[in-house]
């Protein structure tokens, strides 16, 4: 039997590409014409990081702001792709086991805060799962199953302790060659807060950056009430939600096995691997959402928070400070953190399909 491939963020780019040259000419004819009132939103959007990048600016839009932040998010993929052969993070995996490589500021910045993750997670994040995400191949235009022998290879490269980091050179080194490391789970992130930097340096206060799903507003809306930022149905197409959240400053980042994943022998295979076993993770969520402050934080806390499953999952959010998280499992129960709870962030459901639950 042949494998069945189904990617959402593949599906959404390939989709994305006539949206694209629509969008660049409703932004030229936007950008060009005078009587665009002040107060009207600004929306462009570019192919990077493997996904739609989509920036959209409520006040002081301008072309510079546009081309910064896009050029910012290029810089960063050209830093940080593990599949391109130029990257810092390609030439740091060709050195594994060899010698230590000197990278930017940004990409030790980036490499230090995932191996932080990892270490909060005891391992449920770990950016050296770079083998493994090679081997399954998911989201590539040739997944794999691969056999249990060639995981079983693979899985002692993994270990985010076996990185050196050395601050005064700023160098990074892999203790083990055929160690990869792969920065897919905080990238995104990193480069949504380094885009906010970018639009507050030319006068924007309202904005909203979403980077494949992963969300980040500037501010509050125009009558400087919350955004109202939607969660994903992982059981709909993108546009579907089972719920609202209102923010204000703050990013929203949620992982799933709907986001990517193939079919092969009727079992679907979903990208979020197990650091443990090496196979996609299966623990009856559907989905995980955090909210916080920070979106390289919260990249890499959905990731962890889904692996690590619902009840280590919960005890991690309400263990830090100034994090709140949305469960949705596979019954369609909704489980909320203490402070989505509480009402300190606003959570209101819009599918009745869905219940919240009152325990775990």
């Amino acid at each position: 039997m042949r494998y069945i491939t189904y990617s959402s963020t593949m599906k959404q780019t390939k989709d994305a590409i006539q949206f694209f040259f629509i969008g660049m000419f409703f932004l030229l004819f936007l950008t060009v014409s005078c009587a665009r009132p002040a107060t009207e939103p600004v929306s462009h959007s570019e192919l990077l990081l493997g996904t739609i990048c989509r920036l959209t600016i409520y006040d002081n839009p301008s072309q510079t702001a546009f081309d910064q932040a896009f050029e910012t998010i290029a810089h960063i993929e050209q830093l940080m792709s593990a599949h391109l052969n130029d990257s810092e993070i390609a030439l740091i995996n060709a050195k594994a086991g060899i010698e230590s490589v000197p990278v930017s500021s940004q990409t030790f910045f980036v490499i230090k805060t995932a191996l932080e993750a990892a270490t909060v997670s005891s391992g449920a994040f770990d950016p050296t799962i770079g083998p493994l995400v090679a081997a399954w191949g998911i989201g590539s235009d040739n997944p794999r199953k691969p056999s249990q022998e060639e995981i079983n290879r693979l899985l002692p490269l993994e270990g985010y302790q076996k990185v050196s980091l050395d601050e005064k050179t700023q160098s990074v080194f892999l203790q083990e060659q055929g160690m990869m490391l792969d920065l897919g789970g905080i990238a995104k992130g990193y480069a949504a807060d380094e885009v906010a930097k970018v639009l507050r340096a030319n006068g924007v206060e309202k904005a909203i950056i979403n980077l494949g799903g992963n969300v980040l507003v500037i501010g509050s809306r125009l009558d400087n009430t919350p955004w109202r930022i939607g969660i994903q149905n992982p059981e709909a197409e993108r546009g579907g939600y089972i719920g609202i959240v209102d923010l204000i400053d703050k990013t929203l980042v949620t992982s799933g096995p709907y986001e990517r994943f193939f079919v092969f022998e009727d079992e679907m295979y979903h990208h979020i691997i197990d650091t443990k076993n090496g196979y996609p993770v299966k623990n009856g969520l559907s989905s995980v959402s955090i909210i916080t402050t920070k979106s390289i934080e919260a990249d890499a806390l959905s990731t962890a928070v889904y692996s690590l499953g619902l009840e280590k999952g919960m005890a991690l959010i309400e263990s830090l400070e100034g994090v709140e998280a949305v469960f949705v499992d596979s019954q369609k129960q909704i489980y909320l953190s203490e402070g989505l709870k509480k009402g300190r962030v606003s959570f209101t459901l819009s599918d009745t399909a869905f219940t919240i639950a009152s325990t775990l």
